[in-house]
């Protein structure tokens, strides 16, 4: 699992977008503990916090230079907050790291002997400094790039308030690395800074620091910088309800807010995103569908077409599934991997192979999510150079889980099985987009594969006639099978 889907599964799991800062520094120890200069005081404050906010809270967010300040002990503290947290909860180092000559190391030491998920960067010294941290694949770093302080503003906003040097960080930092690996960290700025770099990074994943500072009020920060799905934003509890006796009873009040305006903030973005779906019909889409956002993108994208046309498979339909614009829209692209994605997980394979030529976009952007291998069967074998049958390296014996976008006759992921099996590979499950009826998961299974499928056909026409998206006629053209 990677960065990014840990940090989701937090995220629902506790329904929560807060993150805790656990800063041992003896100025904020609450006058409970004592005084003095020991470590002592300070460690049994972090615990009570881990205890007080697990369940409340999608992360937490050391800062190195507390712990280094309080020498040997308090490296080890740092240390000891992995067993702390737990393994549902990410914790990520707040180092601001930023030197070429030990990056490679300092990534060894806090994601390997440490066994942190996240850390923080600083940017500087370009993507030489992010890349020994990306090299951890399961890992997440989150690049400064706008600050609040006063003095950093000469620098920050050069040349001009229109074409800052922030916006110009973000936008290299995006090409460094995929959104499920590299998000932004931003510093209390307002919330109209919060929506330009929300614009120029709509899927990343953005940390926020010190925003209770700031005059705007949370509606506005959330407004500014919460993602079209309502997330990718981390907040920051506030160091008074660390400080406090109960710091339960007033983060859950906190967190409760933050979901009420995060929903609310989500409701109004779908209902003007689709001009067909008006408040009163959606009432009839189930509420249960997890792909209803995706189905209605689809059919946005203008991938359901209406009129003859012939398929692969020689029969003629009335209307057509082209997934092939989905690669032309990259938030639309982004969402259909997450889908394939969830299916994906709970397989068990050595590597993926794509099916020329409409799922091989798909498959090559799978095998960066997930960080698996690629190989894919050719349609046909070249008559010059390596006169290879399948592309990429593998063994004899492995196993392999062919992608494929629709299932129509399930001819041509049944051929690209069966060539991959020609090699000695071995293929147990079959993973599209959509599958047009159920009955072809039969048929595939008298072969010895298993289907599986983001969105059988007939949900997706049951949906998109739901909430008007076709007209009666349209549905009755598409004749959908109740899927099992």
């Amino acid at each position: 699992m990677n960065f990014l889907d840990r940090l989701n599964a937090a995220i629902r799991k506790n329904n929560s977008l807060l993150f805790v800062g656990l800063d041992p520094n003896p100025e904020w120890l609450p006058a409970r503990y004592g005084q003095g200069s020991s470590i002592k005081p300070l460690r049994a404050w972090l615990r009570f916090l881990i205890d007080q906010t697990a369940d409340l809270v999608c992360a937490y967010k050391p800062t190195l230079g507390f712990y280094q300040a309080l020498g040997p002990e308090g490296l080890a503290l740092l240390v000891e907050l992995r067993e702390w947290v737990g393994p549902d909860l990410p914790l990520i180092l707040d180092a601001k790291h930023a030197d070429l000559n030990t990056a490679t190391l300092m990534a060894r030491t806090v994601f390997e002997d440490w066994h942190f998920d996240g850390i923080t960067l600083n940017p500087y010294a370009g993507q030489d400094v992010v890349a020994p941290f990306l090299l951890h694949p399961h890992r997440g770093v989150f690049v400064l790039c706008c600050t609040a302080n006063p003095a950093a503003q000469a620098l920050q906003t050069y040349p001009s308030e229109q074409t800052p040097l922030y916006l110009q960080v973000v936008r290299e930092a995006c090409a460094w690395g995929l959104p499920e690996q590299l998000g932004l960290e931003v510093g209390p700025v307002r919330a109209e800074v919060l929506a330009r770099l929300r614009a120029a990074a709509p899927e990343r994943v953005i940390l926020l620091r010190s925003v209770w500072a700031l005059s705007e009020g949370l509606d506005s920060i959330l407004a500014a910088g919460l993602d079209t799905a309502g997330s990718g934003l981390l907040v920051p509890v506030p160091l008074e309800m660390l400080v406090a006796g109960d710091p339960a009873t007033q983060v859950d009040a906190l967190r409760r807010d933050i979901e009420k305006s995060r929903h609310e903030s989500t409701r109004q973005d779908t209902s003007s995103s689709c001009s067909l779906w008006q408040p009163d019909v959606c009432l009839l889409v189930p509420q249960s569908d997890p792909h209803l956002e995706l189905t209605l993108q689809l059919f946005d994208s203008g991938c359901v077409l209406f009129g003859e046309h012939v398929q692969a498979s020689g029969a003629v339909f009335p209307y057509y599934i082209d997934l092939r614009r989905i690669i032309s829209n990259p938030q639309l692209f982004h969402q259909v991997l997450l889908a394939y994605a969830q299916i994906l997980q709970q397989l068990r394979f050595d590597r993926l192979a794509g099916i020329p030529y409409g799922s091989l976009p798909t498959a090559s952007g799978l095998a960066l999510h997930l960080n698996v291998p690629l190989i894919f069967p050719r349609k046909e074998v070249k008559a010059h150079g390596t006169r290879r049958a399948i592309e990429g390296s593998f063994e004899p014996g492995e196993v392999v889980v062919v992608v494929d976008d629709v299932l129509i006759s399930g001819k041509s992921a049944l051929e690209g099985a069966q060539k991959l099996e020609s090699a000695g590979l071995v293929v147990n499950d079959i993973v599209v987009l959509i599958e047009h009826e159920p009955q072809v998961r039969e048929r595939l299974r008298e072969h010895g594969y298993t289907s599986h499928a983001v969105l059988p056909f007939a949900r997706i026409a049951r949906t998109l006639h739901a909430v008007g998206r076709i007209t009666d006629e349209q549905y009755r053209l598409l004749q959908p099978e109740e899927a099992s």
